[in-house]
């Protein structure tokens, strides 16, 4: 019977449904995070009856056929890269990007990352990195007589250096855009990696056309919605149970057929 396969199929759906609102809810509070959302598409059609051709010769065309739906598959997982609230630090190292860009930062293999994480700090030389030790591209090195480091929207750091009236300009700090954010590589740690699904990226200065700018001492929150993950939560568990019931009437029917073949 197709309809226990068919069935199983929208339980499976289901479940990575789930899983994707689970992971949601679980980084609610992570810096930076973009939410995601399942997609799915229909699965082949069995054709019992084509449409379009005469039922037999010289007779009129079947306007309606019989196609039979096999169920359903996960097609992708799309982030949603919309633009999450800011949130007062107060932290000089701390940086909020409002609008699109991506901060690059240095891998461990000398590999340009992306990431909106802008949760930084000074290593012992000074440079500043991520929380898990990553440089900052361009390079920004404060010097370690500096009483205070001031970060505009444009993304020029400045640091005042105690005795001095004029500020020390330490450098530049420009973004990454890509053409596809979605086709971005998540490898956690708040990082992404440019893809061919991605694009090639657009390096630009903060608050140029198209790039974001900058704000010191806020951190941009998760774009994760409690209400809507829960709404969705919900439609997820409900579909979940209409396909398990599905399959339960399938097998009552078999066994009916069954009973009376005996």
């Amino acid at each position: 019977m197709r309809a226990l396969s068919i069935a199983a199929t929208g339980m499976n759906a289901q479940q990575t449904n789930l899983e994707v609102i689970a992971n949601n809810i679980a980084n609610i509070n992570t810096t930076g995070f973009k939410r995601a959302r399942a997609e799915f598409t229909d699965l082949l059609y069995q054709v019992d009856r084509l449409q379009g051709v005469p039922s037999r010769a010289n007779a009129s065309i079947v306007p309606e056929g019989v196609n039979i739906g096999l169920g359903v598959k996960t097609a992708a997982v799309r982030n949603l890269h919309i633009q999450g609230s800011l949130t007062n630090t107060g932290n000089r190292y701390d940086l909020a990007l409002t609008g699109s860009g991506w901060f690059q930062i240095d891998g461990a293999d000398g590999e340009t990352l992306y990431t909106r994480a802008g949760a930084f700090n000074t290593n012992a030389t000074g440079q500043l990195v991520t929380l898990d030790g990553y440089t900052v591209q361009p390079a920004i090195t404060v010097p370690p007589d500096a009483v205070d480091v001031i970060v505009n929207k444009s993304g020029q750091v400045f640091a005042r250096i105690d005795g001095q009236i004029e500020l020390q300009l330490l450098g530049q700090l420009t973004l990454a855009n890509f053409a596809n954010e979605s086709g971005l590589a998540a490898l956690g740690d708040n990082l992404f990696r440019e893809t061919p699904a991605s694009g090639a990226a657009i390096v630009g200065v903060p608050g140029d056309p198209g790039f974001a700018t900058v704000e010191q001492g806020y951190l941009e929150a998760s774009n994760v919605d409690p209400v809507k993950e829960i709404t969705e939560l919900i439609s997820a568990q409900r579909a979940y149970e209409m396909n398990s019931k599905v399959i339960q009437a399938a097998d009552e029917m078999a066994a009916t057929v069954s009973k009376n073949l005996r």
